[in-house]
């Protein structure tokens, strides 16, 4: 082995920075060159005599290191073999030779270049030093017991103890056994007596024991927890096993606990026997089954269901009354309606009180009645059903059934497939926690279909009386009873519910609200709630009645009145803006018409909506909507043409038909009407209906048609202060038609002062505000003539029709037959 004289002081070497890879006197180890400094160290070296000094960087990351960068600190290392890679970096293989010290650095570029003086370790060979050289011996014997991994060459060395004489090779080599840090090692390095080097290792050792000891615990820990957990699991099922062969059920804590719920939730017998029944096979089953977790699902849906909970159901009519009169205005129907229900209801209950079983039979049951609230957007079918609840006292659940299109949405998905549950109707009942609540089915008209079944037809059976007793759900398997549920349903139009559906609901119609009504709702109710929902309930903000009323008119349109509490909440919120931004303290702020085009923008709606004059062509028809009624303008135009009938403005068909009835009754009439016999023939008559992108359909504007029609072939114009509405035949008869209350209401609207009615619909006024009635003058006809008279301005006071000297149609087609 080559060694630096003892007596050389100093010599001058090159020098390469190492980031990790110290090694230490007397041992080797493989080493990796990359950077360009130490790859022209390496190079003079080797040119050389192959020794170059190894120094450890302070900071590791430090890609190009000066000088003041290294430790003092170092180890001379003579090169033993070399490979380069390909990329240009060295391998190489070095063999430590001793500690030395950097004096100074007599070249720092193109590398560095050092002058060295030894940095001996100091040896003592003594009875101390040996006790310590045994003592790190029998520490590391018993860190390789607990463990510790050592290379076998490397430890073959180390417990050689006969030939321990070289004491500084052998605490060199101990520190490669160590898992400790660069700058740990480098500590080591720069020891300079072999006492205090051994006495450091000796506390690595012990550190490195403690830690393995810890982790041995550890494991040992949990080895035997994961053994138990073997054991207890094998024992169980040799257990249950042994019970099986003997008879013998061991129930456990679980199967006990359903056990007591099964009891406490008074389930009707079957359904009780069928819990049982899952309960014996869940008893029955390892608990890694995997089909387990499905049958305490199934249990936790049958004993949370209130199979015999129910809410107090003392139903005290006056209390209800002022409930319903509390939370919404209007609707007097309804509201009789609800009021006559909840009177049975309550006689249903005193008939309970007979014990005579013959006596029972001869009482016919209450069946209570499927109630179906249908009426326009806005008119509080919801928020009414809401009330209903609360004035009997009852829970309140509302199920969504617009969009739904799949059958087990309703009665739920049976049990072998993954996920599935109860249908809406009994995850309501669970929601409300009791079996009599007021279960509301939301716009029952949406319920779509496909190729996944008929929502709908799944509702038969929960909304018929005399079936839902026994409502059967695919998920339970059992029977629920839901004769105590107050089921009511909601809807916009009739034309979309099945018939076999609709047969078992009993309609409750909500008209569109009159302006008188929706003022008061606006002061009463609208106004209140904006206030609190916009926190400003303890400033006096006051709208005056002509300003809620220039609201109503002038920018809302609706039957309901969520536009106008819309429109309500922008001045609030406005109010609410200036009230911060301008640090408003006033506490009363008056709302007046003045202040509306401030905070609602320009008009949206004009006042007056019908003709300035009396106008050619042009009459006014009265049309129902799903947001209420409308003033619909029908347009006739003639041109010459060959006998051509064109429609536009979106008709349906119905109204297509409405319009070639209208002129097979001008044709049949055409003497009556001064017109020449082939006149069709000769002209184009164009029909329109403005707004013409919406559809529209329906026979009530029959009249209106054919008096626009008569008007534009006599020239006569049309009073523009008369509405009509009504269904024409081809023998001008006039037929009764629908939603005359909303038809009237918008022509009021509109400023129409007189209505041309079918005789039949003479009925339907009762329905119509007395103030509303004040305003118009009514007219009931039966027949196109009576309307003619009524809505064209002829030019003298009489007609100039002559209609007493026409035979009826069908007596002039008879004629012509014979």
């Amino acid at each position: 082995m080559n060694l630096l004289p003892v007596k050389e002081k100093s010599k001058i070497y090159p020098l390469a920075a190492i980031r990790d890879g110290i090694i230490f006197p007397k041992t080797e180890n493989i080493l990796v060159f990359g950077r360009k400094k130490s790859l022209l160290a390496l190079d003079e070296a080797l040119r050389k005599d192959k020794k170059v000094v190894l120094v450890l960087q302070k900071n590791a990351s430090l890609d190009n290191p000066q000088s003041n960068d290294l430790h003092p600190i170092g180890v001379l290392a003579e090169i033993v073999k070399y490979h380069q890679g390909e990329k240009g970096e060295i391998n190489a293989l070095v063999r430590g030779l001793a500690r030395v010290k950097i004096l100074n650095f007599t070249k720092t570029d193109p590398f560095f270049e050092v002058r060295t003086e030894q940095f001996p370790l100091k040896i003592e060979d003594n009875e101390e030093i040996r006790a310590m050289v045994r003592y790190i011996i029998d520490q590391i014997k018993k860190a390789i017991n607990l463990g510790k991994a050592v290379d076998f060459v490397l430890l073959a060395n180390i417990l050689n103890v006969s030939e321990i004489d070289d004491l500084e090779k052998f605490a060199n080599q101990v520190v490669n056994i160590f898992e400790i840090k660069v700058e740990e090692r480098q500590k080591l390095l720069e020891k300079n007596d072999i006492k205090s080097l051994l006495n450091h290792e000796i506390e690595l050792i012990n550190k490195e024991i403690k830690i393995l000891e810890i982790e041995r615990h550890i494991s040992s820990k949990t080895q035997r927890k994961f053994e138990e957990g073997i054991k207890e699991s094998i024992l169980r099922e040799k257990m249950r096993t042994i019970e099986e062969e003997l008879g013998e059920g061991r129930e456990a804590k679980e199967i006990n606990e359903y056990r007591e719920k099964i009891k406490k939730a008074k389930m009707p017998k079957k359904v009780e026997e069928k819990a049982f029944e899952e309960l014996k096979r869940l008893a029955q089953m390892s608990q890694f089954n995997p089909e387990a977790s499905y049958i305490r699902t199934y249990l936790d849906w049958l004993v949370s269901l209130p199979w015999s909970v129910a809410s107090t159901n003392d139903v005290d009519l006056k209390e209800a009354q002022k409930v319903l009169e509390e939370d919404h205005y209007g609707l007097k129907k309804v509201k009789e309606r609800i009021l006559e229900y909840l009177a049975v209801m309550k006689l249903a209950k005193r008939q309970k009180k007979y014990e005579d079983e013959k006596e029972k039979l001869k009482l016919k049951q209450h069946q209570p009645t499927i109630l179906c609230f249908v009426g326009p957007p806005g008119v509080g079918k919801t928020s009414l059903g809401k009330s209903i609840a609360r004035a009997l006292g009852r829970k309140f659940v509302k199920v969504s059934l617009g969009g739904i299109r799949d059958e087990a949405e309703i009665r739920g998905h049976r049990r072998t497939y993954v996920g599935a549950m109860p249908g809406r109707i009994i995850q309501g009942i669970k929601q409300a926690a009791t079996k009599n609540p007021v279960f509301m089915l939301d716009e029952i008209d949406k319920v779509g279909r496909d190729y996944r079944g008929d929502p709908s037809a799944a509702l038969l059976e929960a909304l018929d009386p005399e079936q839902n007793h026994s409502f059967s759900d695919h998920y339970l398997e059992v029977d629920f009873d839901l004769s105590d549920v107050f089921f009511i349903t909601t809807a916009n139009i009739l034309d979309t519910i099945p018939n076999a559906l609709l047969d078992r609901l009993e309609i409750i119609h909500f008209p569109g609200y009159t302006e008188d009504e929706k003022y008061n709702i606006a002061k009463n109710h609208l106004i209140k709630k904006q206030l609190f929902a916009h926190h400003l309930e303890d400033r006096k903000i006051l709208f005056i009645e002509e300003s809620i009323r220039t609201i109503i008119r002038r920018y809302t349109r609706e039957a309901g009145v969520r536009e106008l509490e819309r429109q309500l909440a922008t001045i609030l919120r406005k109010i609410a803006r200036e009230i911060i931004e301008k640090k408003i303290e006033e506490k009363k702020i008056i709302i007046t018409p003045n202040k509306l085009h401030h905070y609602l923008g320009p008009y949206k709606y004009p006042t007056q909506m019908i003709e300035e004059k009396n106008t050619i062509g042009i009459a006014n028809g009265l049309a129902w909507t799903q947001a209420g009624g409308d003033i619909l303008f029908i347009e006739v135009a003639t041109m010459p043409g060959k006998g051509m009938l064109t429609l536009t403005g979106h008709l349906g068909d119905v109204m297509k038909e409405s319009c070639q009835a209208a002129l097979s009754y001008i044709r049949a009439r055409y003497g009556i009407f001064g017109l020449e016999k082939n006149f069709f023939n000769k002209l184009d008559i164009h029909v329109h209906v403005p707004e013409g992108a919406v559809p529209k359909d329906g026979p009530s504007a029959g009249i209106a048609i054919a008096t626009a029609m008569i008007s534009a072939l006599t020239k006569i114009p049309v009073k523009k202060t008369v509405g009509m509405t009504g269904e024409i035949t081809l023998r001008g008869r006039v037929l009764e038609i629908g939603g005359v209350k909303e038809k009237v209401i918008a022509a009021h609207r509109a400023g129409i002062k007189k209505i041309i009615l079918p005789k039949e619909n003479k009925k339907d006024l009762e329905d119509i505000p007395q103030y509303v009635l004040k305003d118009l003058n009514f007219v009931f006809v039966s027949h196109m003539d009576e309307v003619l008279k009524i809505a064209l301005a002829f030019p003298g006071k009489k007609p100039t029709f002559d209609f007493s000297a026409v035979k009826p149609f069908a007596t002039l087609a008879l004629k012509k037959v014979n």
